[in-house]
């Protein structure tokens, strides 16, 4: 938090940044309740509609509103990338930690299975997650979480390694400290700032992922409403409703470019220096 307040302090593009994502996550989290419109309601006798005051975004080819579908695919695609990049984070972070604390085979063995984890293109990996476990919502957020995990790893580690070898860290262990306690205590604070950047950056990669496997066919599946899904459907209508694919593409490309620059903001903010001192 103290770097989040330092970062929006001092950049200016950060905060508009912010201001982006928190709009976006208030829609998601409030919007569903106060849109006009059911966002899976059908009425052919609708569809295809210009923005008007009723429809401020126009209808899509089963006569949705794409405002409302707009809104509610905001909580569908943030639902997925922070349920993704929270499994991510707990997953790689413990096995950056464990490669950073036991040296010899177990660091390697780890360290082999992040190499190959990201020697794979990020939507290969993400497509052969999806046909292992099938389409669908939850597959969306098993596949975008084994992406996360190598970074996690690599940056986990990184961040722990200078922390192990502290003085700090030798009297806990000499006090009679289990393993587990010196990590959760005294390495793992120092590696939160880093961590805490990356997992900016990563919400942002993630919802770009899952709107690409959606915008496949691979991710969320209809009638659900989610940014990928509209932004596919939508391509196919641009000369009839335009509005329909333009809308979820900007949704997307603003709340990833927010992601980023947020992201980018804090780790310049985080201290180059991790652990206690």
């Amino acid at each position: 938090m103290i770097g989040l307040r330092r970062t929006l302090r001092r950049d200016a593009l950060a905060r508009v940044a912010f201001a982006v994502l928190a709009a976006v996550a208030l829609a998601a989290s409030v919007g569903p309740w106060l849109t006009p419109f059911d966002p899976l309601a059908v009425d052919l006798a609708a569809n295809y509609q210009p923005s008007s005051r009723a429809h401020w975004l126009g209808t899509d080819h089963l006569g949705r509103d794409t405002l409302s579908r707009l809104i509610a695919g905001a909580r569908v695609s943030l639902g997925i990338a922070l349920t993704s990049t929270a499994c991510g984070l707990v997953a790689g972070g413990a096995v950056g930690l464990v490669a950073a604390w036991r040296r010899g085979w177990i660091e390697r063995l780890l360290l082999q299975g992040v190499d190959i984890l990201l020697a794979l293109p990020e939507l290969l990996l993400a497509i052969t997650a999806i046909t292992i476990l099938g389409r669908g919502t939850v597959s969306t957020v098993v596949a975008v979480a084994v992406y996360a995990v190598p970074s996690f790893a690599r940056i986990a580690r990184a961040a722990a390694q200078p922390i192990v070898r502290g003085e700090f860290v030798a009297a806990a262990r000499a006090s009679g400290a289990s393993d587990l306690r010196v990590l959760a205590v005294h390495v793992l604070p120092g590696c939160w700032p880093p961590l805490l950047a990356h997992t900016t950056v990563m919400l942002g990669s993630a919802i770009l992922l899952a709107s690409g496997l959606s915008f496949l066919g691979l991710g969320v599946q209809p009638p659900d409403a989610e940014w990928g899904a509209m932004l596919s459907r939508g391509r196919e209508l641009l000369r009839t409703a335009p509005l329909g694919a333009v809308a979820p593409g900007m949704a997307i490309t603003l709340t990833v470019l927010s992601f980023s620059v947020l992201g980018d903001g804090l780790r310049d903010a985080s201290p180059r220096r991790g652990g206690r001192r």
